[in-house]
């Protein structure tokens, strides 16, 4: 009798798979040193092998482009950069010349190096950079072997398990065909794992897996992180039921779209999508999104090691505005500090760091990364309904200070003749003190949207990265909500529009307060904004 073998594992992504393990064992690499005599023909065989796959890093590119959107597809220019760095080419060289080897131990040797390099760094983003100098050498030593990069799942849909999945790999896989995966190696910042989340494939990490695996039923639990080889006929039947469930739910919302947020007295409100990344976009269009009332900018600044330039932001900036074709996009400026920490900025240790050096503090500290941002910013609202929010704010002055620069970049830009188009400015209501003047802040601005993540935090008094206050933090504690309710009086009476980017907007059993409260917008991870939609819409309020 087969019995029921459970494994907990780190969860990727949310959601259910049932079905057939494939195991996948990569294909092992059998490079052997040899003495060759020839260097000059080693190097130039080392050439030829680069190109070839900086020219199937191109291909995989373009078609990333079209699964899982530009910032993803990056990944493989990356991986393009990598083959063309000196030091990384100077050491298969050397190795090449000075030791009189072949290409194919060299390069290995040298991508082991600086993998291993790479993982041991303290940053977390270049750990896990590793996982991408191992693909790029791989690659090229693959095709120095003469082996093509062809690899399929077969014709039946399965889970894959596999010790470690790179992300070309992943990219090549027929969606179709794939129901999950689960991995032993790997971490939840690699490429793989972010390429997982964008195409919504339920997956866990930290799995150890084996090729007897291979064939038998099995069942990922994304929700709990669990997995089952071989489950039993009663868990194997709920699963089948949490399937079904799911897609009865997701076939009943996919009704919604398109439908108004109105509730049956009339009362309209918006939807937004909170997004951290361009490749999100794709998610909040696809679950009807009424346009993008969090673009989180941090991201161009988190995934680099050095300050990304005016055109890099303008082009994220544009891709995004031009993609939601008319409706609204609110880009939130930098806003890291706190639990969002970037080396090169140099931010120094602080003691309690959610109350210290962030945000727009140090956009106004440092102006020159500021104006960069919003230069690129307002070249991005030529293409599309662009708004910009600056998170925060504690006081007019501050607010003042920021309008002061965005109309000293207008007259640069008038004078000379780069076009920018109209923009609301707007700014997040994050902290008490925000909240007590929101009256007189509601006479500067355009809007208000309300980070109720911050706002409980500060104005309880409990650090939400502190697990044991967890007792303590109460999202629906009375301050908060008459802190709310104040916000939208005060924002109203100035003729300013309020909404709520925080995660109290998708909470649902808030929705109907929330209308009572007479919120303008709601904007949520894009998953929630048909289930949002559905209460408002059979709401009496």
């Amino acid at each position: 009798m087969v019995s029921m073998v459970t494994y907990v594992g780190k969860s990727i992504l949310k959601g259910i798979a049932v079905g057939k393990i494939l195991f996948y064992e990569k294909e092992e690499q059998m490079v052997q040193r040899r003495s060759v005599e020839d260097a000059e023909h080693e190097l130039a065989r080392y050439e030829k092998a680069r190109e070839a796959a900086q020219a199937e890093l191109a291909q995989l590119y373009e078609r990333a482009l079209k699964e899982v959107g530009e910032l993803n597809a990056g990944i493989f220019d990356v991986q393009s950069m990598m083959l063309d760095d000196e030091d990384f080419n100077d050491a298969v060289r050397n190795m090449m010349e000075a030791q009189k080897v072949n290409a194919e131990y060299a390069v290995a040797v040298t991508g082991d190096n600086f993998a291993k390099m790479f993982s041991e760094m303290d940053d977390e983003y270049f750990k896990a950079r590793s996982a991408d100098i191992k693909d790029a050498s791989e690659r090229v030593v693959k095709l120095l072997h003469g082996k093509g990069e062809e690899w399929s799942i077969g014709d039946e849909p399965v889970i894959l398990a596999a010790k470690d999945l790179a992300p070309s790999e992943t990219v090549q896989m027929d969606k179709s065909k794939l129901l999950g995966f689960v991995t032993e190696l790997g971490s939840a910042n690699s490429h793989t794992a972010i390429l997982a989340r964008t195409m919504n494939i339920p997956a866990l990490i930290g799995v150890p897996v084996k090729p007897e695996m291979s064939g038998k039923m099995a069942v990922i639990d994304g929700e709990e992180g669990i997995f089952y080889v071989d489950p039993d006929e009663a868990t194997l039947a709920a699963y089948r039921e949490k399937l079904k469930e799911q897609e009865q739910k997701r076939k009943l919302l996919a009704e919604l779209k398109g439908k108004e947020n109105v509730t049956l007295s009339g009362r309209k409100i918006e939807l937004y999508a909170n997004i951290g990344s361009i490749g999100d976009t794709a998610r909040a269009l696809a679950n009807d999104a009424g346009g993008i009332g969090l673009f989180r900018s941090e991201f161009l600044y988190l995934e680099q090691s050095g300050y990304p330039t005016e055109d890099e932001q303008f082009k994220a900036y544009k891709t995004v505005a031009e993609t939601m074709a008319g409706k609204k996009v609110i880009i939130r400026t930098l806003d890291i500090g706190a639990d969002k920490q970037v080396d090169y900025f140099d931010l120094g240790k602080e003691d309690n760091p959610a109350m210290g050096f962030r945000a727009i503090r140090i956009c106004l500290a440092r102006p020159e990364i500021f104006k960069t941002q919003l230069r690129a910013i307002l070249r991005a609202s030529a293409y599309g309904n662009l708004a910009v929010m600056y998170p925060m704010i504690i006081s007019v002055d501050e607010v003042r200070r920021v309008k002061a620069m965005v109309e000293e970049i207008k007259k640069e830009m008038d004078g000379a003749g780069i076009p920018y188009g109209d923009f609301e400015q707007g700014i997040m209501i994050e902290t008490p003190a925000a909240v007590v003047i929101s009256d007189l802040l509601a006479k500067e601005v355009d809007f208000f949207s309300i980070g109720t993540n911050d706002l409980t935090q500060y104005t309880l008094a409990i650090d939400r990265q502190n697990a044991k206050l967890d007792d303590f933090y109460d999202s629906h504690h009375p301050a908060v909500l008459r802190m709310i309710q104040t916000v939208i009086d005060n924002g109203h009476r100035e003729g300013c529009w309020v909404g709520i980017c925080g995660e109290l907007g998708a909470d649902e059993t808030l929705t109907e307060t929330f209308l009572e409260m007479g919120i303008d917008e709601l904007s949520v991870s894009p998953s929630r904004i048909l289930p949002i939609r559905k209460i408002v819409r059979e709401s009496k309020i």
